[in-house]
């Protein structure tokens, strides 16, 4: 027999009854049934009851032992009682008698609990990581997660795809983020950076005639933390394709991602076929370029029923500026003075000045609106917008007026505050599609000028010739999101090949031609030797996993993350280096000034 097991803890069952088998594990908990002590042994396949009585020569041992505890046990399989079958668990029908346990490993005091997953202190579960990791929700979600990159690894080799890996350290890059730098002992004085994304090796790869390159890569960014974003490291689905367009690349991935959300949805629904969504559309009808569709709510635009109408405010700011239009944020069963009061309240809280809102009731047979805007606007205007909405009685509606440049995200959010008071979407569903037509250039405000509002390695609609005659803000890219259940979980694009488009798009935002050839001079030199044209994507495996898993936050689903504070508790990191390395290095540290 093996030395310490000839099963796993998930693998007997009644079949092996009668058996003398070794299993090794952790001790998940122990009970004492008058006398009579109950094991439940565990390892990373499953669980085992064992049962040690008072005659067993291993009683004095099971006696000793503790939760965590690392045991070696040699029993014989009995089969249950049918009263005491355990039908949550795999091995439920059978338990093994103890004949001989032996303590591989004793543990200390616990300093967070394993068994029951209680609620625990963030600080503590991150300190003691390889104890968390223990935990039954946690470990299932990480070995989920192997087996959906492996579902993805084989869906993409079935698509024709092949993996290739691309270098860690690199040069800085323009991907939106900031780099982390990594000094070089030899080139004292420069530094690598870690890669954002592998954006410009997997187009180098196009050129170098690969044609369909995947890789499981990861992607290194100095942000601060959120629920939707680990800080320091995360994962992408890469993606690259030659001699495409954006449905090629659309139509390949879309049906993959498809089979991979349905094998891991326990069931839920996932849409087959994606909507593609331009941008522009979906600011308007949802107030956000990664919408959740789960929620029915739609916005649409009533400006003209508010013109000339006898409610002041917004029909004088309608008359003051071209501009300005009014937003309906349509809440079917919203239809309560209280509800709708209660959302005023929260777009105060929001610092907006209120939320205008319109309800409608039936008295004597008729269908009438409530509220003060109702008032001021009369009956028939306010009847022309329970028409055009489709209300009825029992609903409500929401009005924010303004610029929809300064207000959409608001509406946006006014919109999945409804939706999910009133519970109008529907958790238990995948809702897919692709955002698409983005801006090519955005207006920094912070900067007072031209940026690139995407990857500035995209394609604008046009090619060269709108890039040269067209105001910039106006230009779209060929540039894609794929969205799912209000979370954006992949971005792409087709990639402008043209060193000459390369360096208008670039000029645009300030950056002259001897920069983009001094930061971007292996691109640069590529497309002048014959570069395909080319495109692809990016899925974010951290976030397909939450999705998948259904957790709230992405350390929910990582092995060692970070805290909020961009900490790794576990390894004591970041810390300070020694005067040794930093003389390598032939740097100093310059202590932060203190704030007055």
């Amino acid at each position: 027999m093996h030395r310490y097991r000839s099963h796993t803890c998930a693998a007997l069952r009644k079949s092996d009854v009668g058996s003398t088998v070794r299993l090794s594990g952790w001790v998940h908990r122990v009970r004492d049934h008058g006398g009579v002590l109950f094991i439940d042994l565990r390892d990373h396949y499953g669980i085992t009851q064992v049962v040690a009585d008072p005659d067993s020569p291993a009683f004095k041992t099971a006696e000793a032992v503790r939760g965590e505890w690392v045991i070696r046990i040699d029993g014989l399989v009995k089969a249950r009682s049918e009263d005491t079958v355990n039908k949550n668990m795999a091995t439920g029908e059978i338990e093994l008698y103890a004949q001989e346990i032996e303590v591989l490993s004793a543990a200390k005091e616990l300093p967070l609990p394993v068994f029951g997953e209680p609620d625990y202190p963030e600080d503590v579960r991150l300190k003691y990581r390889f104890l968390d990791l223990r935990r039954e929700t946690l470990h299932r979600n990480i070995v989920k997660r192997t087996q959906i990159i492996a579902a993805m690894r084989s869906g993409m080799a079935d698509a024709g795809f092949a993996e290739y890996s691309t270098p860690i350290l690199t040069a800085s890059s323009p991907e939106g983020a900031r780099d982390f730098l990594v000094p070089s002992r030899i080139h004292q004085g420069k530094f690598f950076a870690l890669p954002q994304a592998p954006q410009q090796y997997k187009q180098l790869l196009m050129v170098a005639g690969f044609d369909r390159y995947f890789q499981i890569a990861p992607c290194f960014r100095d942000e601060d933390p959120r629920a939707d974003r680990l800080p320091g490291e995360f994962y992408q689905l890469d993606v690259e394709m030659s001699f495409v367009t954006q449905e090629d690349v659309w139509n390949t991935m879309e049906p993959m991602m498809t089979a991979v959300f349905e094998k891991f949805a326990d069931g839920k629904p996932v849409t087959k076929e994606w909507p593609r969504i331009p941008y522009d559309v979906a600011i308007r009808k949802y107030g956000s370029d990664k919408p959740d569709l789960r929620n029915p709510i739609v916005m649409e635009g009533v400006t003209e029923h508010f013109r000339d109408s006898g409610f002041k405010v917004f029909a004088g700011m309608i008359a003051a500026n071209p501009k300005v239009e009014i937003w309906a944020i349509p809440a079917k069963t919203g239809g309560s003075r209280a509800f709708c009061d209660r959302m005023n309240a929260w777009a105060q809280q929001q610092g907006q000045p209120g939320l205008g809102y319109i309800f409608w009731k039936e008295e004597e047979g008729k269908v009438g609106g409530s509220g003060p805007l109702a008032k001021n606007i009369g009956e028939e205007r306010t009847e022309a917008i329970r028409q055009q909405l489709g209300l009825d009685a029992g609903d409500a509606c929401f009005f924010v007026a303004g610029e929809p440049s300064k207000f959409y995200k608001f509406a946006g959010e006014a919109r999945t505050r409804a939706g999910e008071e009133l519970n109008l979407v529907d958790r238990d569903r995948f809702e897919m599609c692709w955002i698409v037509d983005f801006p090519f250039y955005e207006w920094s405000e912070e900067e007072k000028k031209i940026d690139f509002a995407h990857n500035p390695f995209s394609m604008p609609q046009g090619g060269l010739e709108a890039l040269t005659t067209e105001d910039p803000l106006s230009l779209k890219a060929y540039q894609y999101d794929a969205v799912c259940n209000g979370f954006e979980i992949a971005s792409g694009s087709i990639r402008n090949q043209s060193p000459e488009l390369m360096v208008k798009a670039f000029e645009k935002v300030g950056l002259s031609q001897a920069d983009v050839e001094e930061r971007f001079g292996g691109m640069y030199r590529a497309f002048q030797y014959g570069a395909p044209p080319h495109g692809g994507c990016a899925f974010g495996i951290d976030r397909v996993v939450m999705l998948l898993v259904g957790a709230k936050n992405l350390r929910e689903i990582s092995l060692f993350p970070m805290n909020q504070q961009a900490q790794d508790l576990l390894m004591n990191a970041p810390s300070e280096a020694t005067p040794t390395q930093l003389r390598e290095l032939a740097l100093r540290v310059i202590p932060p000034q203190k704030k007055d």
